[in-house]
């Protein structure tokens, strides 16, 4: 596809001489409003150099301007410091839905994983501990983002660092021997080990001794004690089995399961690496890398007794990482609350002269909080996500048997449409932002949402069946476009023409919300078109031409939605 906005950089440098076609190209807009043109090019940069007022360079420039001489411009406007450019609305179209209906199912989406290597480590919840609503953002952003860098034509590679290792294993081990069972952890499963670790920081209150025990039997682990190691395999089979329950739910997958538990053979080589190369120092018995010169306090390798903590796990497991898969990027989607953490051992693997280093990124992410209060495993205070997730389903298919009762499959779209409600929910806004989960807003089908989205696919898809269309073997279509260029049908491929820069721009910025909310955009831009134009006219070549567009749109707002994780039913 044409880009013309590099096409008028490369056409406006031969009008302005003292810039180049970069400069230019950066300088250029898009204005909010359409009446103000497609592209619009500001003069106040040129004032300086050209020693005139701002307006009196846009004027001059215009008055240069002959739009004979390139096809893709029908008009130009000087409006004070601007030079507004409207674009050939037919060649527009032509095109963005000759580019679409050429690239189909794939439109968007770079086939192929040429560029490299992207290591996402996302979701990583604590073994024996209930997957509940606070882990959805970390799984769900970081499928989001595997999919974006795979669409822009790189390799991902989704690790789920699982929380396999450390002193709440001796808790668990104290609390399973001293308050529960085999027969009720294995009829139970998780919400039995939930209960026990709750039980555990209840009692510690009046019975503190029992923590002095749960950290020997964490030592007996690190020891090898095959009692202690077989129960931590036993709590981690059952925490696995919920895991992937959920995983499924969210249509999620990984590469990987390497937890901390893996690296544990591995971190004294890499604190070997630290003391050769004089970056550790001693201070009160702990082994620490300073990071003044970086204004951050120490990051600890290890404690005075020789354990390690996570800054000696995150170090290692990247170096792991790069020598197994030579990334190209590593990123790690966990909460902000762990922007230190992770700035202090990205530090460090820059001062082990790791060029590298550059290549890891922390994308961080707000916390969920419940409207009842804070989440915390301790006290029991959480959402199970499962129990979210099936609840959006419930709703789903109450909305089903009450509005569309003949429906098929009713049942997987109930799955599709409730599901697809959580996720995008969580993804519409920017993942900085701390939410409060609401049954109430999250469950609500109406207004900007993923079921609206969902709808509005299925909308193309009952054009189009009823225009007698195979859904999986779509035709090409004779199209007259200068049928198709009035304001909603411009509308509508704009939006559609942006799908490869919204990508990219998602990418860039580690922000899966571009993607949700450009859905939204495509979703009214073509409920819009959909209203404005009857489709299924008798006139043959009419009709065609804005099938075009349901087509376009179709393959587009499945894509976007797969970018998010959402499915796209062709019903609902």
């Amino acid at each position: 596809m044409r880009d013309f906005k590099l096409e008028l950089a490369s056409f406006l440098k031969d009008k302005i001489s003292c810039l180049s076609q970069e400069e230019i190209y950066a300088m250029i807009e898009i204005p909010t409003n359409d009446n103000m043109g497609d592209y619009a090019f500001p003069c106040f940069k040129l004032a300086k150099e050209l020693r005139k007022a701002p307006p009196i360079i846009a004027k001059e420039i215009t008055d240069t301007i002959d739009i004979e001489t390139v096809d893709f411009i029908s008009g130009v406007e000087n409006i004070n410091a601007y030079i507004n450019f409207f674009l050939n609305k037919t060649l527009l179209v032509q095109e963005v839905i000759t580019d679409v209906l050429k690239e189909k199912t794939n439109y968007g989406l770079e086939i192929g994983n040429k560029k490299g290597n992207v290591v996402i480590d996302y979701s990583s919840p604590n073994i024996a501990k209930p997957f509940h609503v606070g882990h959805l953002r970390s799984t769900v952003i970081g499928n989001s983002l595997y999919r974006i860098f795979e669409a822009l034509g790189y390799k991902s590679i989704g690790v789920n660092h699982l929380g396999d290792w450390g002193t709440q294993f001796g808790k668990l081990i104290v609390a399973y021997k001293k308050y529960s069972s085999k027969e009720a952890v294995e009829q139970k499963g998780i919400s039995e080990l939930l209960r026990i670790y709750v039980l555990f920081h209840e009692e510690a209150k009046n019975y503190p001794e029992i923590e002095q025990e749960a950290r020997d039997y964490f030592t007996e682990m690190e020891k090898g004690n095959e009692e202690a190691l077989d129960l931590w395999r036993w709590f981690k089979e059952v925490s696995m089995k919920e895991f992937e329950r959920v995983y499924k739910m969210l249509g999620v997958t990984f590469d990987s399961y390497n937890g901390e538990a893996f690296y544990n053979d591995k971190m004294a080589e890499v604190v070997r690496e630290l003391e050769d190369k004089e970056l550790i120092e001693v201070s009160e018995g702990a082994k620490i890398v300073r990071l003044e010169e970086s204004n951050m306090a120490p990051c600890l390798i290890t404690k005075n007794d020789g354990s390690s903590l996570y800054a000696t796990r995150d170090i290692t497991a990247a170096k792991y990482r790069k020598e197994t898969y030579d990334f190209k990027k590593c990123i790690y989607v966990t909460a902000l609350q762990q922007n230190l953490h992770f700035a202090q051992w990205f530090k460090v693997i820059e001062k082990m002269s790791y060029d590298w280093s550059s290549d890891l990124v922390h994308v961080p992410f707000g916390m969920v909080s419940m409207e009842g209060g804070k989440l915390s495993t301790r006290s029991g205070n959480i959402i199970f996500l499962e129990d979210i997730l099936k609840e959006a389903v419930d709703k789903t298919k109450a909305i089903i048997e009450e509005k569309n009762p003949q429906l098929p499959n009713k049942e997987e779209v109930a799955k599709q449409v409730g599901i697809g409600a959580v996720i995008f929910d969580d993804m519409y806004n920017n993942i900085i932002k701390d939410i409060q989960f609401s049954w109430e807003r999250v469950l609500n089908f109406d207004g900007e949402t993923g079921p609206y989205v969902q709808y509005t696919h299925a909308r193309a898809c009952s054009v189009l069946k009823k225009a007698g269309l195979n859904l999986e073997e779509l035709p090409s279509f004779d199209i007259d476009f200068t049928r198709i260029s009035d304001e909603a049908t411009v509308a509508i491929v704009k939006e559609l023409g942006k799908f490869k820069k919204i990508i990219k721009d998602a990418a860039d910025h580690y922000e899966p919300s571009y993607i949700a909310r450009y859905a939204i955009n495509v979703a009214q831009a073509f409920n819009k078109f959909y209203h404005d134009n009857p489709i299924l006219v008798e006139e043959e070549i009419l009709k065609n031409s804005r099938l075009s567009i349901v087509v376009a749109t179709k393959y587009t707002l499945k894509n976007a939605l797969y970018l998010l994780g959402i499915d796209a039913p062709t019903q609902m």
